[in-house]
Order: C-alpha cells, then structure tokens, then sequence
C-alpha cells in the first residue's frame, strides 16, 4: 500500500511537471533562407536555416559577470541549439545594435556599434558572389559565373574549425598553404575565446599519424596508428570509443594529410572538445580529463605521488567553508586550468571556475570542510571523492526500516512543498516568458531605430518615424473592418488617421506570411532611401511582438486594379488616365534601374502594386522583394523564386535569374493590361486552343488585328494610333530573351516618339513556357518541388 501511494505522488509530480512545460506555449517554426548575398544581412534576432533544416547561423546572446550583453556569431543545431562553430571567438559582439551581412564587394562582416566591422573573408570576396549554409553545417562563400553557377570557393567556415568535429570536416593540415585544421577549446560554455586545449592529426615527430590531444601545447593524450583495413585504431581505446556506423578516412598526399569521418546511417554526429580537455561525441558520450589521463591508454602524463588511482574530481553544488587555497582572476584561464593545477597540488581537494562566465580559478585545500548544499548560496565544485567519503556529507543515511511513519509524513510534506515549488516555478517561468518577449520587442525597435541605414533617432535619412503599437491601433480603429483597404501578398491594408489628421495606410504583415524580418527591414530601409514622385512614400513602420506594420502615405484611389479589372470603375480610367498611368510607371522603373542611389530591381511589378493618389497619379509600392545591384552587376541568381506568375519573366520563373529585363518583362504584361482591360491570366480561346494574354496578344499581332486588343470600355476613337504603339511596345518587353527587350529608357523614348519605327518583336515566351510554368506551379502548390535545380522554393503570390 505505501508503495501503491509512493508511486501515485511520483505520477502526480510527472504529470505536474509536463503540465508546467505546457503551460509555457508551443515552439513555431518560421520559413527561413539557407543563402546570404550582396546587400543583406542578419541582425541579432535573424538567423539562415540549412535546406534540411538541421542547421542554424545566427546570433547567441550571454550576458558576462557585470550583467553585459555580448553576442557570438555562431552555427548550431536546430534541434538542440548546441553550438558547432563560432565565427568571431576572440571578439564578442557588445552592445544591442549590429547585424551579419555580406557587403556589396562580396565581404563577410559582422557590424556592430562598438567597434569596427569584423571580416570573416579579409582576403578573397568577389562582388558576384553568394553564401549558403549547407545541409552539412558547412557556410560556404563561392564565386557565381554570370549563368548562376559556381565558378569558385572563396571562403568556408569548415576551413576555420573551433571546438567541434562534424562528419566531413578535416583534421589535419593543407601541405601547400600551410593551413592547419585543429580543434580548440573554449575556455568555457559562456565564453568561447579558445582555451587550454587542442586536438589535432599528425605525427608529432614519432613517424605515426595519430589523434594528438594538448593542453597549453603539451601533448597529454594520443590515440594510437589508424589501421585502414578494419577502420578502427590499434589502440584498444581508440576502438571502443566510437560506434560500427564511423567511417573514417585518412587522406595523405603532396597536398595535404588529414583524418575525416562520416557516419553510415546519416545520423547526427559531432565531436566536440570541451573546455576540461574532454572528447565527447553525441553518439557514444567519451570523456578524457587531462587531470586523470593517466587511467587511459595513451596518456602520456605521469600520475602525480600525492594521488591514487581511485582519486577523480566529482562535481557537486555546496560550499568550502573558510579562505581558499589560491584564487586566481585571469579571464583567459578556465576550468581544465583548474583540474590541472588542483590534480598537480597535492593539498588541494576541490577548485571551482571564480567568474560567473566560467573563467579564473579558485582551489581548496584539505584544511577546510565542504559542504554539499543543494540550494541557498551554494555554487557547483569539483571536490576530490576522497574528501567526500571522509566529510560523510555527499552520503544520505538511514536505517533501512521502512516501517517508520514517521519518515512518510516527511515525504508527504515534502511532496506538499514540491508541488507548491512547481506552482511557483510554472508563475515565474511565464512571467519570464513575457519579460523576454516585451524584450524582445524592444531589441527589434532598438535594431531598426539604430540601423546605420535610417539613423540613431528613428527620424533621420528620411524622416521615418517609430509609432507605437497603441497609437496605430488607435489610427484604424482597432483594425476594424471599415478600415480595410484590401488583402495583399503579405497580409491586409487598413486606412487610419493620426491625431494630426494625416491619413495613413497601415500594411500589417501577416503572421503566416513568407516575409520575415529580414524582408521587413529590407522593405524599410529601401524605400526610406527611394524619392521620387511614383514611388510610394513610406512614413515609418510598427513592431510589437510578432505584429510588423509598415506606415505609408494614404492613397485615396487604391491601387490599379482595383479599377482596371472592374468592369463598372474601369469606365472611369480614360484613356488619357491610363497613358499617363504608363508614363508614371515607366518613369518610376526608370529611376529604379537607373537614376537611384541604390539600383534597385522589384521583382513583383504588377497592378495590385501600383497604387493611384487622389489625381490617379500612379506610386510603385511593396519593395519587400526587391534587390539591390551593384552599379557594374547586370544580373543575379536566385534559389529562392518570389513573385507573381503571369508577370515574372521565364528566364527568372523558369531558372532564378533576374535583372532590369526581368522589370521590363513585368512591365510589358502591366502594359497589355492597361490597353485590354483583361488580367494576363485572363483565358482567350484563339485557334481553336486556350492562351494567355500575352499569347492573345502576339497572335492579333502576327495577323494585323492589333485593334481586336484594345478595351471597349475607353470609347474615344482618336488614341488608337497611341494605343496600338503601346501594344507595340508591351510586345517588345515580354519577348522570350531578355537579351532582345529594350531597357526602360528605350521603353520611354519609344511611347514618346510616335513618329520613330519599332522593330518587330519576336515570338514572345507565352508558347514555349506556358505549359512547363503551369507544370511548374502546380507541382509548387501540391508537392513543394522546384521547378529546376537552381530553384528550391517557388512562392506563388
């Protein structure tokens, strides 16, 4: 029966304890990109995720023994968050304002506001390039050829190895640069400046290559030969340390020599050396002390006298009472510093790191009594098991009779007690959720308000402004229906008026949305950057928890088509309204490609994106896909395909490249559009066979019934000869080679000289692409597949 009642609390407890974990909320999950090119970036709170999803590089946040923030660079597993690789370990990131970016030359670096940028590739980058986190943990930065494909590696972050081993990267050396591949610990989990100790590939003079472990430079530890043919070590312990499923390989030329491994079944792996000196692995947990090597095959240091072979260091939480032996603050000494010195001092029974970050030591000595506290002001010691066993303060005694009452009504008061912790603990727990979340909000804030790109007030470069979450909820009230303007890509868009009476609309991106931060910040630095009379003006932006809002000026008109395709408000766009539509837009594009500060090219030019002011004055808006170029690069390559099918030119839909002629493309179709009144996806049955608009188009070209195109919703007779020019011009623009369409400077010159001939376009890309991008967007939609190697991720919109 006492055990029936034993057992009933300890299933109360479990299920106590995964009601609390509940309580916390579930984990989600956002889409993130695997690649970084010229002109993004990461900030603090952004991270690339692997295609596989096993791998994350971002930001990790430590706060040091004087509660500052500082922040490593880092790659680590998703599903555990354990740390791979440290891109800046001997210079942290202080301070809350910084990001990771890769700069228009093709440079590697990590901004902060604390000093200058740190640079992880100072001596190779090239302005054509791109970097990816690969499936195997590996950031790789190659060289693109102008067709997308990779012409060399410039940089690899498995060239630099800190503390960890994954399946693929190399120990060894390169015998033609001179480059060694060896591991180093950090001096502790919290600080990963490298510390006491190393593991490296070589022969250290004895003609055998070999597993070298040191500690400051001294050899404390070898593995023995590798024999190739049963892929194990001679050294019996070499064998039992790692599973059947390795495969190890050991590579020796006139190039280089090196040890690698992988794993048969695919399963996670990685070896890791620790700050004791540890070799650990994930699949088989190893563990060799530089203090007490000397009980394993292959050490090479000699057991001190004062020690026994039974003596080891065990880690408890407590307390020594009384004065130290020595205390030492040096912040760039850590715990294997102090194993070694307390094995070595034959009066020193216990050491402790004395930081909070895990560096300095303190050691103790046999005079003084420890204490084993589980809470309170305990701190956790390594104390040698014989001082334990003396003290009996490690030991839980008792007299083995289970008839004592008395000691079950200690249990049960106990348990009274555990669970009111649990209770508490579950309050503090939640309450420190939300702490870290408003924090959270802030850290975005204080990110954007102290980007370089907008200026350290929140108002600067273009007088963008901060508001409040209350102040825009107030604006719309509260999001009501009445204020909606519309749905867009990326969420809904609602009128609101400011206590000044300014109206403004409010674009609150949605939650499950495919634009995160990283387009967010991209979409509000771009256009604080952009004036120019089509060009939608931007007024400031919004973050509160997962809520991000961009505030623009207000468009009385709404966007394009929402007259266009109507067919009762398309009467109100004369023709004289849509030419000059076209002319504002054309002119908008122009100052993009060519007239900017920055170069840009939109990627998703299309009615819905074309917002009319209260004149019908047409304003390009929605830069959250946009790309800034270079002032030399004439195209780029994508392995992430966004925008809006029907409008994206086939060598971008088809194979991820874009440039101007890829805006000009979208163009051409906006064009069409604005003369027929018909959406491009719009069907026309020609010969017998279903086509596009663009496919209808070229087919009256090709038999001079052009007129057959224009929208009976205009009436006036005297823009015909205008109107046919503009089909003209639209199908110059879609042409299938982007080669062959005009820039937007020929584009304007062309709508403006009526009296200049126009080549004959040719065959459009309708014909030939059609029915693959049909293909292509239901396997999208069904099975997430791409459409050809260079496309991963296909984002219909």
């Amino acid at each position: 029966m006492v055990v029936m009642k034993a057992r009933g609390f300890s299933t109360v407890v479990f299920f106590l304890i995964l009601s609390c974990l509940w309580m916390e909320g579930p984990c989600t999950s956002h889409a993130q990109t695997d690649t970084l090119r010229p002109g993004e970036f990461i900030g603090f709170l952004d991270s690339l995720v692997s295609a596989n999803g096993r791998f994350r590089l971002g930001f990790n946040r430590f706060v040091d023994s004087s509660n500052n923030d500082y922040r490593y660079l880092r790659i680590s597993y998703d599903e555990d968050g354990a740390t791979v690789w440290v891109a800046n370990r001997t210079t942290p990131v202080f301070g809350s304002g910084g990001n990771f970016t890769m700069d228009a030359d093709g440079f590697l670096k990590i901004m902060h506001d604390q000093g200058s940028p740190i640079v992880l590739n100072p001596n190779r980058a090239s302005r054509n390039s791109s970097a990816l986190l690969q499936n195997d943990g590996n950031f790789v930065l190659t060289e693109l050829n102008p067709d997308g494909s990779t012409r060399q590696i410039l940089w690899e972050s498995f060239d630099f190895p800190t503390d960890t081993l994954l399946p693929g990267m190399k120990l060894g050396v390169n015998l033609r640069t001179g480059q060694r591949w060896v591991l180093t610990s950090s001096i502790s989990n919290n600080v990963a400046t490298p510390g006491a100790f190393s593991l490296e590939w070589g022969n250290n003079g004895s003609g055998i290559e070999q597993l070298i472990a040191r500690r400051r430079g001294e050899v404390y530890w070898t593995s023995g030969a590798l024999n190739l043919n049963d892929r194990s070590f001679e050294n019996i312990l070499w064998m039992t340390f790692f599973p059947s499923n390795y495969n190890f390989s050991y590579i020796s030329n006139e190039n280089e020599s090196y040890l690698s491994y992988s794993v048969l079944d695919g399963a996670l792996s990685r070896w890791r050396l620790n700050p004791e000196g540890g070799i650990s692995d994930i699949l088989n947990p190893v563990f060799l002390s530089s203090a007490a090597c000397y009980r394993s095959p292959g050490c090479q240091l000699q057991e001190p006298a004062c020690k026994s072979e039974t003596d080891a260091f065990l880690q408890r939480p407590g307390l020594f009472r009384g004065f130290p032996l020595s205390s030492e603050g040096n912040l760039s000494i850590g715990l294997g510093d102090c194993s070694a010195q307390c094995w070595n001092t034959c009066s020193c029974v216990g050491y402790a790191t004395l930081h909070t970050n895990g560096t300095g030591c303190e050691l103790w000595s046999r005079d003084l009594n420890f204490s084993v506290i589980e809470t309170g002001n305990s701190r956790i010691v390594y104390v040698l098991n014989s001082t334990l066993a003396e003290g009996g303060s490690d030991a839980v005694n008792g007299n083995g009779n289970e008839n004592n009452w008395w000691i079950w009504i200690i249990i049960a008061f106990a348990a009274v007690l555990i669970i009111l912790a649990l209770g508490f603990l579950c309050y503090q727990r939640r309450k420190k959720l939300q702490e870290d979340k408003e924090r959270e909000d802030e850290d975005i804030l204080l990110e954007l308000t102290t980007s370089n790109e907008i200026g350290n007030d929140g108002r600067k470069g273009h007088d963008l402004k901060v508001f409040t979450f209350a102040s825009i909820m107030a604006a719309t009230n509260d999001f009501s229906s009445e204020n909606k303007l519309g749905e867009g890509g990326f969420g809904p868009v609602y009128k609101g008026k400011l206590p000044d009476g300014q109206e403004i609309a409010v674009k609150r991106l949605s939650r499950s949305s495919g634009q995160g931060l990283v387009e967010f910040k991209n979409e509000l630095i771009l256009i604080a950057k952009l004036q120019h009379m089509n060009l939608v003006r931007l007024l400031g932006c919004c973050v509160k928890g997962g809520e991000k809002m961009l505030i623009y000026e207000f468009m009385p008109n709404k966007s394009l088509d929402f007259f266009l395709f109507d067919p009762t408000r398309r009467e109100l766009l004369n023709w004289t309204t849509r030419y000059s539509i076209i002319e504002g837009i054309a002119q908008g594009l122009l100052y993009l490609h060519r007239h900017s500060r920055l170069r840009v090219i939109h990627r998703d030019l299309k009615a819905s994106n074309v917002l009319l002011d209260g004149d019908m004055n047409p304003k390009i808006s929605d830069f959250g896909m946009a790309r800034i170029f270079g002032r030399k690069e004439t195209e780029a390559n994508t392995n992430r395909v966004v925008g809006t099918y029907g409008y994206m030119s086939p060598e971008y839909a088809m194979e991820g490249n874009f440039s101007e002629k890829s805006d000009v493309y979208s163009f051409g179709v906006l064009l069409l559009e604005l003369v027929s009144g018909q959406k491009n996806n719009s069907t026309f049955h020609h010969l017998d066979r279903p086509m596009n608009l663009v496919g209808y188009a070229w087919e009256l070209w090709k038999r001079e019934r052009s007129i057959e195109l224009l929208d009976s919703k205009i009436g006036d007779k005297n823009f015909r000869s205008q109107a046919l020019r503009c089909i003209h011009v639209g199908l110059l623009c879609v042409q299938e080679s982007a080669i062959d369409r005009p820039n937007m400077s020929d584009v304007i010159s062309m709508l403006a000289n009526e009296t200049v001939p126009l080549p004959a376009p040719k065959q459009n890309a309708f014909s030939t692409h059609q029915k693959l991008v049909e293909i292509s967007l239901s396997r999208s939609v069904q099975e997430s597949c791409s459409i050809s190697a260079s496309v991963s991720d296909i984002e219909s919109r």
